[in-house]
């Protein structure tokens, strides 16, 4: 039974423990965030929900209260009776109910005390909402409060199955698996977890129906002792010729639907209760930072994935599979759930659309020492939500668990201060970060877990992900070429990079949603107060003030963002298998109207930097490493060519040809064709040169076209020439 629908609210500034009057009651539906209540817009802290309802009361069956997600403190009450506590938003949390209900004739009375305060000591927060509380992405205007997940009563006989964990008794069979056709049997170790008020034998049921694909359901029974209590219950089953589930550019996703049933006798007349779940067979690796699934070895290309929205209640399966469409169309096969948990359903479609997740733990930026035993007891709940979805890849337990200060102060002190917290020493990392990377591990030791993101691979520190932000902030970073000396210095730097981007404006019928059309109209101050353009920031690299119009700006903007991106993605895409794994930049889409990283404003409206890295994503890419910002008229240009070959096929013979386009747009020089073999799944190769020597200055393009079986790729460049 869903309790979704109408809900009455109180703002409150103290709890009573469940009792209230009758007057001064708002109402809205739920699931929802209360800021969504046109009286409660920039509203924080205490909220009081009631829901009153009936329910037939069976003899003999029991009830629980199921709170599928609540941000942050709740505190439930049904007809008087103070049912329990909860801290955390993003897993569920269930409560007896079956003494509190009332019968049939008499209607129940659900409240729940909810408190999502805003944390006012940035660097020593104390609640696990990541970056729902603390983000330069997210209006600070934004509290997530509310129930913005259903509110469920669920019904059962004597036992219920509060968890199913399906994994293979051995991992390395998985592997085997890849290379067998047809595939022979797996043996699958079912863990349940049964929750009984007595003794009793019971008759567990466990079905596997395809999903997605065409096959007999797989049936296994037995019969289990439980006794009062929890019960973890582990089966070993045989599962019958297995489908692999494989990221889109490596196969199909093959999906299982999951049924456990529990019985009271062999009969199986009267069943007791029901769970289901979606699941695929795979093993993910990282063998020194290069990615493998089910044993194969791929390179991982990707974005960050903030929340769906600002208001992440509202997202919808079908929006989740909006976005993972536009993910996929841009040959992406991964997504960094940044430092937040989504809804079900994303990683729902996730699971279909055969992409892979980089699970981020709600924790980014700097943390009170308090939070540690919070996060001990969330992490293993985030883990055991997730474990079943095949595209959960790794976890990783913090973004960038450093010391935050303004990214456009200047000055050596705040350089030094965060400095030494993300190089030297940090309690987030070093203690809280560490003991939550064990916490994980011992929950799911099928997954790789990342204690932290987001640092050099210095010699002094451990192997993890690196963020680059050379060519956006100057004053912690520098100019984007100060990334090739710190790539020669520390190379392992490059193993697997999480993000690197610049900002840049939507598109213009986005833009004038939330801005004047009117360039000297624009309220600049509003934009960097609410919708996060660091104005100071982009100073830094051109002159965005001197824009004659607001589409003009745009294209400014998204120029230099395409620069920037083009630049580490052909550095990196140079460097695959030597060393990196993958790459995923600054980021995939706005949580709300917003001025930032994104390739896909807020409405998902494409803007140019999404088409170029459609293009640069492409697994069969030519690209060229430019090594100056400018030459010469008369220079001599000498430029080297690459192909790379992320898919599996080979190509006997690519073709490839430069051409030069110069300020006016006319041909000025073009290549003869070069030719090469490029096999599956290859490392860089050069293929030939560019050279040519601008006659004039200006802005010029360079154009590389590669030819492979019967598809065709054009890159383009900007090359500027002249003082």
């Amino acid at each position: 039974m869903q309790l979704d629908g109408q809900w009455e609210l109180l703002p409150t500034r103290t709890f009573r423990g469940g009792y209230y009057s009758e007057s001064e009651w708002l109402s809205m539906d739920v699931p929802s965030h209360w800021q969504q209540h046109p009286q409660l817009e920039y509203y924080s802290g205490k909220m009081v929900y009631r829901r009153r309802f009936m329910l037939k009361k069976e003899t003999g069956r029991r009830y629980r209260l199921r709170l599928n997600g609540v941000f942050y403190f709740t505190i439930a009450y049904l007809n008087g009776f103070r049912l329990g506590e909860n801290e955390g938003y993003c897993f569920a949390r269930e409560f007896d109910i079956t003494t509190a209900l009332k019968n049939q004739a008499v209607p129940n009375e659900l409240i729940l005390e909810v408190d999502c305060p805003d944390e006012q000591s940035k660097n020593r927060k104390t609640m696990i909402t990541g970056v729902f509380s603390h983000w330069d992405c997210l209006d600070p205007k934004t509290n997530p409060g509310g129930i913005w997940q259903s509110v469920e009563i669920l019904e059962s006989g004597a036992q219920y199955v509060s968890e199913l964990r399906l994994t293979p008794v051995d991992e390395q069979a998985v592997n085997r698996l890849a290379g067998k056709n047809p595939p022979t049997g797996i043996a699958l170790r079912a863990a349940l977890e049964v929750d009984s008020d007595r003794a009793a034998d019971v008759v567990c049921r466990l079905t596997l129906t395809p999903y997605n694909f065409e096959g007999e359901p797989q049936v296994f029974t037995w019969p289990q002792k439980v006794s009062a209590g929890d019960n973890a219950i582990a089966h070993v089953v045989e599962l019958g010729d297995p489908r692999l589930w494989w990221v889109h550019d490596l196969g199909y996703p093959s999906l299982y639907t999951v049924r456990v049933e529990l019985f009271s006798d062999e009969t199986l007349r009267e069943r007791l209760d029901n769970w289901e779940t979606r699941w695929g067979l795979c093993r993910f690796e990282i063998r020194d930072w290069i990615p493998h699934l089910n044993g194969v070895r791929f390179f991982m290309k990707g974005n960050n994935y903030p929340p769906g929205d600002t208001r992440i209640a509202v997202m919808t399966h079908a929006d989740y599979e909006r976005d993972l469409r536009l993910a996929k169309d841009a040959h992406m096969n991964f997504l960094r759930v940044h430092a937040h948990v989504e809804k079900p359903a994303f990683y729902a479609a996730a699971d279909e659309m055969g992409i892979l997740l980089w699970q981020d733990f709600p924790l980014q930026w700097g943390y009170a020492r308090a939070v540690l035993a919070q996060a001990e007891r969330q992490a293993p709940l985030m883990v055991r939500a997730l474990a079943n979805h095949p595209s959960i890849a790794l976890w990783c337990m913090h973004n960038e668990p450093i010391y935050i200060i303004d990214t456009e102060e200047r000055g050596l002190r705040p350089l030094l201060t965060a400095g030494l917290a993300a190089y030297v020493w940090s309690w987030d990392r070093n203690v809280m970060d560490t003991r939550l990377k064990a916490v994980a591990e011992s929950c799911d030791p099928t997954r790789p877990v990342i204690r932290a993101s987001g640092k050099w691979a210095l010699p002094w520190l451990e192997d993890t992900d690196s963020h680059f932000y050379f060519g956006w902030y100057k004053a912690f970073d520098g100019p984007k070429r100060r990334f090739e000396l710190i790539k020669r210095l520390f190379p392992r730097s490059l193993h697997f990079v999480t993000e690197f981007g610049a900002q840049s404006f939507p598109n213009l019928e986005s833009a004038v949603k939330f801005m004047d059309a009117d360039i000297q109209r624009v309220d600049w101050a509003h934009l960097a107060e609410r919708h996060h353009f660091q104005p100071k920031v982009m100073a830094d690299w051109y002159n965005w003030r001197g824009a004659r119009s607001l589409a003009a700006l745009i294209d400014l903007t998204q120029d230099y963002q395409i620069e920037i991106n083009q630049y580490y993605i052909d550095w990196l895409r140079f460097h695959k298998y030597r060393p990196c794994g993958g790459f995923a930049p600054f980021m995939f889409h706005d949580s709300n109207p917003a001025v930032q990283w994104s390739i896909l404003d807020y409405w998902r409206v494409p803007k140019r930097s999404y088409f170029h890295m459609q293009v640069a994503l492409n697994p069969e890419y030519v690209f060229t490493l430019i090594p100056k910002n400018r030459y010469r008229v008369g220079e001599s240009v000498d430029l080297p060519v690459y192909a790379v070959n992320d898919a599996r096929m080979t190509y006997d013979g690519i073709q490839v040809r430069a051409t030069l386009f110069d300020p006016a747009g006319q041909t000025e020089w073009q290549s003869e064709v070069m030719t090469a073999a490029l096999e599956g799944d290859c490392m860089a190769k050069h293929v030939g040169r560019a050279v040519f020597a601008p006659k004039q200055a200006g802005r010029y393009q360079l154009a590389l076209e590669i030819r492979y079986g019967d598809r065709q790729l054009r890159n383009e460049y900007r090359l500027t020439v002249g003082d």
